[in-house]
């Protein structure tokens, strides 16, 4: 047979997520291109999740930090130029090709302290020191009242992108669908080199890894900096899509959202994110039309999903056998 299942189900979901802009015509216009949207930029957030708990083992409770940090230097940068307010010695900025690389480098410098730190600790320690990393970011900007406290900050306009202003919102989406292509590029290389190799070695057997002479700290650390820039990156993405940020972007429940999205769509697989966040999102927008308190059910659903399909959504199409 040429191709496997998995590869066929893979060309599915690119022909799908190519395919938005073209069919939201028919669908449902520009509501349908928004939310795939956000499918898209989640997916980001997710799967730089699943870098760190698929791939090296490592249960992050503090993810949206990240997110939330890369959303917010979009926020402040353009807050700044707005106001004509300099940020030591910087009047901000609004060109996307100026921030979203400033946002991803902050939200990296942040995972080198947080991960330099927390790698010292494993098991329930490692879990909770993330946790409180993240809430201490979180409060911090709960406390900023300059940039809206917990009534968060608005954008007055998107980032402009190689000086020009995105309004389509099929423009945009081509855009955050080019940036989850490179993310899940840059993974995909990642999981195939000795990096990879390593990394998934050293969440095997971290003794036996430190005994073949690998310094399993260090390519922990480079992990937990990558996948911090990338959920900066997606960060950046969401701010700019609801010309919003706040603080809930990188509280303790979004980060429980991230982690519920890859277990759904099944751990350690290059589209698993995506399809979690798709049925994360579809799901929520179903349940929570009919009633509030729409986690009442979309907890056991999850509950099921860990139990009868522990590879996730993405894991049921694998044939038995298959990696």
């Amino acid at each position: 047979m040429g191709l496997n299942r998995q590869t066929l189900a893979g060309l599915i979901v690119i022909a799908c997520l190519m395919a938005v802009p073209f069919a939201a015509p028919l669908l449902g216009g520009n509501y349908v291109v928004t939310l795939a949207t956000r499918v898209v930029i989640l997916a980001i957030a997710a799967s730089s999740l699943d870098l760190l708990l698929g791939r090296g083992g490592l249960v992050s409770f503090g993810h949206a930090a990240y997110f939330g940090l890369g959303g917010y230097v979009v926020g402040i940068a353009g807050f700044h130029l707005a106001n004509d307010v300099p940020i030591f010695g910087w009047a901000g900025s609004n060109e996307a090709l100026v921030v979203w690389p400033l946002a991803m480098l902050v939200s990296g410098f942040a995972a080198l302290i947080i991960g330099a730190l927390s790698l010292r600790t494993a098991g329930v320690y490692f879990i909770m020191i993330t946790l409180a990393f993240a809430q201490m970011i979180y409060f911090v900007f709960v406390a900023l009242k300059y940039y809206g406290g917990d009534d968060g900050l608005s954008l007055s306009a998107r980032n402009l992108f190689a000086g020009e202003r995105v309004t389509n919102p099929a423009t945009f989406y081509w855009i955050s669908l080019g940036a989850l292509g490179l993310c899940l590029l840059v993974q995909w290389r990642l999981v195939a080199s000795r990096f990879g190799m390593a990394l998934r070695g050293a969440a095997s057997s971290e003794r036996r890894m430190a005994a073949l002479g690998f310094s399993v700290y260090g390519y922990r650390l480079a992990a937990f900096v990558i996948a911090g820039m990338m959920a900066g990156l997606a960060g950046a993405l969401w701010a700019n899509l609801n010309r919003f940020v706040s603080p809930d972007m990188m509280g303790w429940v979004r980060s429980g959202q991230f982690m519920v999205m890859v277990i759904m769509g099944g751990v350690s697989s290059l589209f698993g994110p995506i399809i979690g966040a798709a049925a994360f999102l579809l799901i929520e927008i179903a349940l929570s039309g009919r009633t509030e308190h729409w986690q009442v059910i979309f907890g056991p659903f999850v509950l099921l999903v860990a139990l009868f399909a522990p590879r996730g959504i993405w894991g049921l199409i694998r044939a038995k056998g298959e990696p």
